[in-house]
This record gives structure tokens, C-alpha cells and sequence, in this order.
């Protein structure tokens, strides 16, 4: 077998072992169906590791794809995470019993102080207090990167087949992109840190991780890569094949292998076992009974 066989032999198992742990731990969540709320975001979050795994193995199977083509796959990557961040929000909030479509906020965590940090104390006050509004706020800078996400990688591609993508528009887009997605990650860390308390029976840091630690690795083997290229580490042998997509294929291979520990760890982060003892102590409370 010649070097890309190899290559697609590899990533053809580790797309099949991402694949068998997101099943497995989806499939106990739906045996153990208790909370919807909670294990509907719990499932979304669960396949981003296999639809970046697929995706990822799409790139590698047509690795001399237009840019067109690997901007679309790239976005499909990126316009899903931007649905588990605020899938991420609504399980914590789902946690502390948060609904800000019916305004229901407990009265124990009214009033807590929110530290804003530099530069949102440009637009916001460095001390804030708890309350519908202000976990509204934290709810809309979620949500926002959700919009902009998609209607930015639309305008991207659509530019890209019609031949206007200089790279000053490109450079434009990455500034919004990482403006908003910045805002969507600091709604969440405030979040963690006003209610580390009564979240750390969920071991939300574990689960944040599962998120955090796909989008970094994803975004900063791109950023090694690159360097690579600029320093001639990385460089094309062939007439037929530029850089560029040797670059591509990298990034496709190595995220197809990490999405197979991202996917185990989730079953750690995002165990099942909450669900399963509420089975458990219900059975226990109708022998009580009877």
C-alpha cells in the first residue's frame, strides 16, 4: 500500500472509533431518558466530535478540493460549535434551574456580584448584579456568535466562488469571527465563575473542556501548520499537488485522530450515570412504598 492508503485506512478507523463512542454514550442517554432538557443539549454536544471526524475524513478523501470546498467544510466545523456554545449555556442553565424565556430566576442566586474584566469594562460596569437582565446579556453574547457564524461563512463562500475574496476581506472576517467568538467563550467563563459553587456536583470544567479542547486544538495545529509552510518545513514534491492541500490534509488527518480521545473523554464529562441513579433511587422509593 502506497503512503495515502495508509492514510485513509487510518483516519477510515479512527472516524469509526469516534463514531462507536458517541453512539454508545448517546445510546445510554436515551435508555436513560429522565431529563430531556438537560440530555438534548448533552446529545448535540456529544456529536461534534463525530461530524468533525466526518467532516475532516470528507477533506481527506477529496484532498485536492477547491478552497471553495475545504471553506465549506471548515465552516460546517465551525457553524456547529457555535451551536454547542450555546447548547453548553442552556445545559448550565438547565442545571440551576435558569429559564429566561419564562423568568424564572431562584432567589438564592438574585444579587451576586458579575467582575467584568478588561476590555468588556469598556462597555459594561466592572461590577454587576444578578439578575433576568444580566443573565439575559450572558445569554444573548452566546447566542450571537450562533447568528454571525453562519451568515459570515455564507458570505465567505459565496464570495470565494465568485472570485472577490482578497485578503483584506479575508483578514475582516477572522477579526468578526474571533470578536464573536471570544464574546460567546467570556459569557461562559463569567458564567462558570458566578456559579462555580452549585455547578461542581456536574463537573461542568470537565465538560467545558470537551468544547474548549476541540475548538483549540482544531485552531492552534492550524496556526503550527501555517508556520510550517512559511518556514519551508512543509512543502510540496509533487507538480500536481501545491502546498496548500498538503496543509489541508494534515489538519484533516490530525483532527480525524483526536476526535477518537475527544469522543472518550465524553463519556467521562458527560457520563450517563446521574441519569441511571435517578432510575435507581426511584425503584428504591416504590419498594419503600409498597
Amino acid at each position: 500500500m502506497n503512503p495515502g492508503q495508509v492514510i485513509l485506512i487510518g483516519s477510515t478507523i479512527c472516524v469509526m472509533l469516534t463514531a462507536h463512542f458517541s453512539v454508545q454514550l448517546i445510546s445510554e442517554h436515551l435508555f436513560h431518558w429522565k431529563k430531556p432538557k438537560e440530555q438534548k443539549a448533552i446529545v448535540i454536544i456529544t456529536l461534534m466530535a463525530p461530524i468533525y471526524a466526518i467532516d475532516s475524513f470528507v477533506g481527506l478523501l477529496d484532498f485536492q478540493g477547491s478552497k471553495a470546498f475545504f471553506m465549506f467544510l471548515d465552516s460546517v466545523k465551525e457553524c456547529y460549535e457555535a451551536l454547542v456554545i450555546a447548547k453548553f449555556l442552556a445545559l448550565m442553565y438547565s442545571y440551576l434551574n435558569i429559564s429566561i424565556s419564562k423568568n424564572i430566576v431562584p432567589d438564592e442566586i438574585k444579587g451576586r456580584q458579575i467582575h467584568h474584566s478588561f476590555p468588556m469594562t469598556v462597555f459594561q460596569p466592572h461590577t454587576a448584579h444578578l439578575n433576568h437582565n444580566t443573565l439575559k446579556l450572558l445569554k444573548y453574547w452566546t447566542w450571537q456568535f450562533v447568528v454571525i457564524r453562519p451568515v459570515c461563512s455564507i458570505l465567505m463562500i459565496t464570495l470565494q466562488l465568485v472570485g472577490a475574496y482578497p485578503s483584506w476581506v479575508s483578514w475582516t472576517f477572522t477579526i468578526i469571527l474571533n470578536i464573536s467568538v471570544s464574546l460567546a467563550l467570556y459569557s461562559l467563563v463569567v458564567f462558570y465563575h458566578v456559579f462555580a459553587k452549585e455547578l461542581a456536583p456536574h463537573n461542568p470544567l470537565a465538560k467545558f473542556l470537551c468544547i474548549k479542547g476541540i475548538v483549540f486544538f482544531c485552531f492552534w495545529q492550524g496556526i503550527v501548520l501555517d508556520i510550517l509552510v512559511a518556514l519551508g518545513i512543509i512543502r510540496s514534491h509533487h507538480v500536481w499537488l501545491d502546498v496548500e492541500h498538503i496543509e489541508e490534509a494534515l489538519q484533516n488527518l490530525l483532527v480525524c485522530v483526536e476526535m477518537v480521545f475527544f469522543a472518550a473523554f465524553q463519556q467521562y464529562a458527560y457520563n450517563v450515570a446521574p441519569y441511571r441513579d435517578n432510575d435507581t433511587s426511584s425503584v428504591k422509593l416504590d419498594k419503600k412504598k409498597e
